[in-house]
């Protein structure tokens, strides 16, 4: 056995736990595949067959009113009758257990929402795997962090109909792929200093889910390089089931060449094993 065959076995392992990692998250007992319904509150109090309680959004924030006999747990102590969960930042959530199910209460787009997840749910134990790309080194590439002189504001549409979000971009990453030079406007990544860019490539439909992938960056090196392995290039939630909020690329983020790797379109969206 050849040091390239031992590194490129090194490769294909962390890239497997990476991808094993991920799966978990998604198909976990209160993961994205376990969200039985997505709820709009508004003033005017509603009840939702896939939880307890009365639920509303107020100026003070998302408030449920428990019957007689309901109850949640939240943060490990029970509440009954009327529980305000606050005003919650966008992008943030916060959870109340029913049982063996966890509600995410949450703002996105400058809506209040109510998500279910029940363990439950067919979506989730009909689960299996996500189709993928085998991992290959020719993806991964070396890029450069291009910062801005202030984050600027960016605003991108959602999976879901009408919404939109806004976040902050540090600036842009350029790369070199397929013989051309290309640039994505980034966002801020998972760890201190990371990125986190959204893109479709001419695999996009095709191969690979139609309306994005993320790819995480670590943080850039001092003089800006960036590492950029497309064999994590991922699905969002939105790839697997329409009770999901994902923001889309910018308009700018859509790139010519086919990104044969990383998270092919899934099983429950039509996707080949």
């Amino acid at each position: 056995m050849t040091v390239q065959d031992i590194d490129r076995l090194a490769f294909v392992k962390e890239w497997e736990e990476w991808h094993r990692a991920k799966e978990e998250v998604l198909a976990g007992p209160h993961g994205f595949l376990a969200i039985t319904g997505l709820h709009w509150l508004g003033p005017e109090p509603a009840r939702f067959d896939d939880a307890p309680g009365v639920w509303s959004a107020t100026g003070d924030g998302v408030v449920v009113e428990l019957a007689e006999g309901e109850e949640l747990t939240v943060n490990g102590t029970v509440v009954r009758g009327r529980y305000a969960f606050g005003a919650v930042p966008e992008r943030e959530s916060r959870y109340a257990d029913w049982g063996e199910a966890r509600l995410e209460v949450a703002r996105r787009g400058g809506h209040d929402i109510l998500r279910p997840r029940h363990p439950g749910n067919p979506l989730r134990t009909a689960f299996r795997h996500t189709p993928v790309y085998a991992p290959d080194p020719r993806w991964v590439v070396t890029g450069r962090f291009l910062p801005y002189d202030e984050p600027r504001p960016v605003t991108v549409g959602a999976a879901v109909e009408g919404l939109e979000h806004v976040y902050d971009s540090p600036g842009e990453v350029e790369f070199e792929l397929g013989g051309a030079r290309h640039r994505l406007t980034a966002f801020n990544g998972s760890g201190p200093g990371g990125l986190m860019v959204l893109f479709t490539d001419a695999t996009s439909g095709v191969t690979t889910y139609a309306a994005n992938r993320s790819l995480y960056i670590d943080a850039p090196g001092p003089d800006g390089t960036v590492t950029l392995d497309f064999n994590r290039a991922g699905n969002l939630p939105c790839a697997y089931t329409d009770l999901a909020t994902c923001p889309l690329p910018p308009a700018e983020n859509r790139l010519p060449v086919a990104v044969e790797a990383g998270e092919r379109i899934p099983l429950e969206r039509g996707g080949q094993p």
